[in-house]
């Protein structure tokens, strides 16, 4: 099965099982792998490890590095054999994050443009081996990646030894999917030289010095997608009201007729958020983003996308058959990335890009919390979204406008925590409406957010809020603090904001 796929003959001296290979992996190691919100991690190793551990009982207090969340084959297995004490920079799995807020794990949360900079720079300490997943190694010993990026350039630069996942249940046709660029450190950084999403700056393949590669394991083991939910009647009210703002914006003048390069985050109401757009009049668009999942693909198919440029190929499980399948026709719209290009700043302010992303909790100010529930239990992380809010063109938030069946309020007085303030989220959207913040001063936000935003039930109660601290506390952006932070203590006392 590998024959095909590693074309340095040297190389194939060093394909062994998963279980030799983890042989490499030494306790309180510095560990950074492939993988990128669930795609492209590696599988077999990592299984291989975990049940190793607990066999032997031996404690391996690994700090783990990837691009964002993975599988359970290595996030899940890894925790629940307590191999982890240190984890970066995002996470989505029920382990890690259970590990996380009991304070097993040690965690860090991070925009995911810094994680990069960080490991050249050795500010997670060495790195003292990469492991991850390919579907071809070339001759000169470059490894093409699979469905995503990431950090995968940094770990293979950065890692004293590096083991490789070759993955045959990943088309070979994946091959030219990629466009790997990678900066300089300060004070040798140039320029990136892209212009447009759909330019090409570098190699199809990653550089590797082949003597780093310790082992090559085959694996046969598929990514293990999230499913997405169903488009449901808010969701669907969400994406049309984006729809209505861009009419709007295009109509002023502020956007051309085929928008402006759209970033959209992860997850089901982002996926249906952007899936909207196929009915919609809008076409020729293009994407820099991070994730393509399945409404790109749908967009895609519709003739309503050019080009879309992200990390990862983040579909449902339904979406990544459908992918791989028809992966020579995809291929021709898509590019994938590493992170430090795809979630880059510069980039996003270059381009002009129109964020998109999701919000756990908005207050009346404009702003959001986008990972913690209650200010204390992180969630999975703030991933790329703060990369591209404060950078955009347009930057836009959404959430439907209550939580837990009608208990919660999504629209607050006072966020219980702050990942992206007022002033970079210039546009918020629920269900009930769309609050455009852009010139107003606090007071005229919270009318906004409250009157356009906040669902009926606790409109008249934010209303009141606002006003008595209007008028008692007065100021720039009045707030009664006890009583705004109140709104919290009473869920977790009552399981109800009402």
């Amino acid at each position: 099965m590998l024959e095909n796929r590693i074309l340095n003959k040297a190389l194939k001296s060093k394909v062994m099982s998963a279980e030799s290979a983890c042989e490499f992996i030494k306790p309180n190691m510095v560990v950074a792998t492939s993988g990128f919100t669930p795609s492209g991690y590696p599988k077999a190793v990592p299984l291989a490890l975990a049940e190793k551990i607990k066999k032997t009982g031996e404690e391996y207090h690994l700090t783990l590095i990837t691009g964002a969340s993975v599988g359970d084959e290595l996030d899940g297995a890894l925790a629940r054999a307590g191999a982890i004490a240190r984890r970066f920079p995002y996470q989505t799995n029920n382990e890690i994050r259970k590990q996380i807020n009991s304070g097993k794990i040690k965690y860090q949360d991070m925009h995911l443009s810094h994680v990069p900079q960080w490991m050249s720079s050795g500010y997670f300490g060495k790195i003292n081996i990469a492991i991850v997943e390919a579907c071809l190694i070339t001759e000169e010993g470059g490894i093409v990646p699979t469905t995503s990026i990431g950090i995968t350039p940094q770990a293979i630069a950065e890692a004293d030894m590096v083991i490789i996942e070759i993955n045959t249940t990943q088309p070979l046709e994946l091959v030219g999917c990629h466009d790997i660029y990678m900066t300089d450190l300060p004070p040798n950084r140039k320029p990136i030289p892209l212009l447009n999403p759909g330019d090409r700056i570098g190699t199809y393949y990653i550089p590797c010095d082949p003597s780093k590669i310790v082992a090559i394991v085959e694996c046969a083991i598929p990514d293990k997608m999230r499913s997405l939910g169903e488009t449901d009647e808010d969701s669907e009210k969400i994406s049309k009201h984006i729809i209505k703002f861009f009419d709007c914006e295009v109509e002023a003048g502020r956007l051309p007729e085929n928008l402006l390069p759209l970033q959209s985050g992860v997850g089901s109401v982002a996926n249906a958020v952007l899936g909207g757009l196929i009915k919609s009049k809008y076409k020729d668009l293009t994407c820099f983003t991070e994730v393509i999942q399945d409404s790109m693909l749908d967009l895609i198919d519709a003739g309503k996308v050019k080009m879309a440029s992200g990390t990862s190929f983040t579909p449902s499980d339904i979406g990544l058959k459908r992918l791989l399948e028809n992966i020579e026709h995809y291929s021709k719209y898509c590019i994938l990335r590493p992170q430090e290009i795809s979630n880059n700043p510069i980039l996003a302010r270059q381009l002009g890009v129109i964020s998109i992303n999701t919000a756990i909790e908005i207050d009346i100010y404009g702003h959001v919390n986008s990972t913690m529930i209650m200010g204390s239990k992180m969630m999975n992380g703030i991933g790329g979204s703060g990369d591209f809010t404060r950078n955009s063109y347009i930057s836009i938030f959404t959430t439907v406008s209550t939580a837990k069946n009608g208990l919660i309020s999504s629209i607050v007085p006072m966020v219980s925590h702050v990942d992206h303030t007022e002033h970079d989220v210039q546009v918020v959207i629920t269900e009930q409406g769309i609050a455009d913040l852009r010139g107003l001063s606090p007071k005229e936000r919270a009318e906004a957010i409250i009157q356009n935003c906040a669902h009926p039930d606790y409109r008249e109660k934010l209303s009141d809020y606002f006003e008595r601290a209007s008028l008692e506390v007065q100021g720039h952006e009045p707030h009664i603090l006890g009583e705004a932070l109140s709104w919290h203590d009473k869920f977790l006392k009552t399981g109800s904001m009402k």
